[in-house]
C-alpha cells in the first residue's frame, strides 16, 4: 500500500504562502517556517496600516490647509471655527484641495470665516 503525503494540498499551501512572501529580503523568502512569521506578520501590519491610512491624510490635510490660512492672515483653528458659525460644512479635504489647487477659492472661504468670527 502507498503512502499517503496529501501533496496537492501541502504544495498548494506553500505555495500560496510564497506569493504572498514575493520581495521579502533573505531567508523569509525561500524557508517556511520563516516566511510563515513574516507573511503573517505583515498581513496583520497590513490591516492595521490601512486603518491608519485615514489618520495620516488627516493630518496631511490640516497641515495645508493651516498654511494656507496662515498666507491669509488667519490661523487653522480660527479659521476651522469661523466656518462651522458661518455654517460652511465643506470637509478638510475639499478645503486642503482648494487652498492647493484653487487659491483664490480659499482666500473666498477664509474671508467668510473671518466675516463669521467678526459678528
Amino acid at each position: 500500500m502507498t503512502r499517503v503525503t496529501n501533496r496537492v494540498a501541502a504544495h498548494r499551501r506553500k505555495k500560496r504562502l510564497f506569493r504572498l512572501a514575493k520581495g521579502f529580503v533573505g531567508d523569509r523568502k525561500n524557508h517556511l517556517r520563516l516566511t510563515k512569521d513574516a507573511v503573517m506578520k505583515a498581513l496583520a501590519y497590513n490591516y492595521i496600516h490601512r486603518k491608519k491610512r485615514k489618520s495620516d491624510f488627516r493630518k496631511i490635510w490640516i497641515i495645508r490647509i493651516g498654511i494656507a490660512a496662515k498666507m491669509n492672515g488667519i490661523s487653522y483653528s480660527r479659521l476651522i471655527n469661523g466656518l462651522t458659525k458661518a455654517g460652511c460644512e465643506i470637509n478638510r479635504k475639499m478645503l486642503s484641495e482648494m487652498a492647493i489647487r484653487d487659491p483664490k477659492g480659499f482666500t473666498a472661504i477664509a474671508s467668510k470665516a473671518k466675516e463669521a468670527l467678526v459678528a
